[in-house]
């Protein structure tokens, strides 16, 4: 079966980590977002994928220059210019040959959906188009999908205020679709599938849909970001897999050797090539290959990507530092920052929730 992923965004709500890399391509603890997505399709049945680009597309083929990930094969479909959603997926699924039932998902959500069950649903209902649903507290920010008795889909509303929309059951970016779909997309110009193509199909009774309360989360922001990492890290989900971690006591996985003098406690990874200070102290964090924490420093519920430089006495808390990154002497980095690739927080200076580009 083959998969149209869309990863053409710019990310911009994770500036400025993404200035210099693809949201899809930050890793979770480890792993590259786009190959956790592309490996949870590959386990129910998804052996081909196309991948939608728009926005740097030449690191997706950088890093998978035989055209294979995750036990998926792929196919790189780059948009000249931006066509939204619907557009999107049209040029990805012509591009890539896909002539029967497929599969769409956004490349930014991680999620345990029982994708067999969806197209079991699919089939069963004679669907043109099936989306997964999730129930969340509060439905405002996404496309909510009211349904009848069968699972037909009797509206779409994307983005209702809290107290009128009609239901907590959102759009989880996860569709099945047949090849008809395809000819209601236009093929030129921007298309949304939320807006339009959807809105269309149910119209004609075509669209159906189904929950599923499994983990569900759009990564898309700062605080999301975390938390799919420590939703990893502290067995949330069940598959934390990153090559080469090893147990290393008190709830600490390592990878390959550190230099780990100071005090780093559970739960929290620790990958190859660290120094960490014997006065420094990790707590439930992940820091990344070849960073270096010196005396009196804290990293505290924090994700530092590679190559990162925490200096004495410095402090990040509940924040994210980007690759090569570093944080003066004394300096205080708080609760959600977001440090860019090679950005530099002076010493002495409080970072209170900011983005710094480097």
């Amino acid at each position: 079966m083959k998969a149209v992923v869309l990863v053409g965004g710019e990310g911009t709500r994770l500036r400025p980590l993404t200035l210099s890399a693809p949201k899809q391509m930050l890793p979770i603890v480890g792993v590259p977002m786009i190959e956790r997505v592309l490996g949870h399709l590959a386990s129910h049945g998804v052996d081909a994928a196309i991948l939608s680009l728009g926005y740097l597309p030449d690191a997706f083929m950088e890093a998978y220059p035989d055209g294979r990930a995750a036990g998926v094969d792929l196919t790189y479909a780059v948009e000249a210019e931006p066509l939204d959603t619907a557009g999107a997926v049209r040029f990805a699924a012509v591009f890539g040959g896909i002539d029967d039932t497929f599969v769409v998902v956004n490349g930014d959500v991680l999620t345990d959906l029982d994708l067999t069950a969806l197209l079991d649903f699919h089939r069963v209902r004679g669907a043109e188009g099936t989306i997964a649903l999730h129930p969340v507290p509060d439905p405002s920010p996404f496309g909510v999908v009211p349904t009848d008795a069968e699972g037909r889909v009797t509206a779409f509303v994307e983005k209702p205020p809290r107290d009128e929309a009609p239901t907590n059951e959102i759009n989880a970016g996860t569709y099945v679709l047949e090849p008809s779909v395809l000819d209601r997309i236009a093929p030129n110009g921007r298309v949304s599938i939320e807006r339009e193509t959807f809105p269309a199909m149910v119209r004609d009774r075509g669209l159906f849909a189904l929950s599923d309360d499994g983990y569900w989360l759009d990564t898309g922001t700062p605080a999301a970001f975390l938390q799919a990492t420590f939703d990893l890290v502290n067995g949330k989900r069940g598959d934390l897999i990153a090559p080469g971690l090893r147990n290393g006591g008190n709830g600490v996985l390592l990878e390959g050797e550190s230099s780990l003098e100071g005090s780093v406690v559970g739960p929290s990874v620790i990958f190859s090539g660290c120094r960490i200070d014997a006065t420094a102290r990790v707590e439930q964090s992940v820091v990344g290959s070849g960073s270096i924490i010196e005396a009196g420093a804290v990293v505290s519920g924090s994700v530092l990507l590679e190559g990162c430089h925490v200096a004495a006495d410095a402090k990040v808390v509940g924040s994210i530092m980007g690759p090569h990154s570093t944080v003066g002497q004394r300096g205080d980095v708080r609760a959600v920052s977001v440090l860019g690739a090679h950005a530099v927080v002076s010493s002495g200076t409080v970072v209170d929730g900011e983005r710094v580009s480097g």
